[in-house]
């Protein structure tokens, strides 16, 4: 999984009724976007170093593009 700074990382929810948490990417591990990331959590602003799972998924945000992209 790779990412850059800005990316959104998603965890989905692990149970019925869970909500997916998200967190932006502050810094990456290395110089080819590999993990551990620093991400801030959005729901309670939280900082820390996230060693992604196969249940997260990165949106890729690029300057000038509407949408993001989905790359797991």
């Amino acid at each position: 999984m790779r990412a850059a700074v800005g990316d959104r990382i998603v965890i989905k929810g692990h149970r019925v009724g869970e909500p997916d948490r998200d967190a932006e990417i502050l810094e990456v591990g290395d110089g080819d976007g590999n993990p551990p990331f620093r991400v801030r959590w959005s729901d309670d602003g939280h900082e820390g170093l996230f060693f992604p799972g196969s249940d997260a998924v990165v949106q890729h945000f690029s300057h000038g593009r509407d949408h993001p992209s989905r790359d797991g």
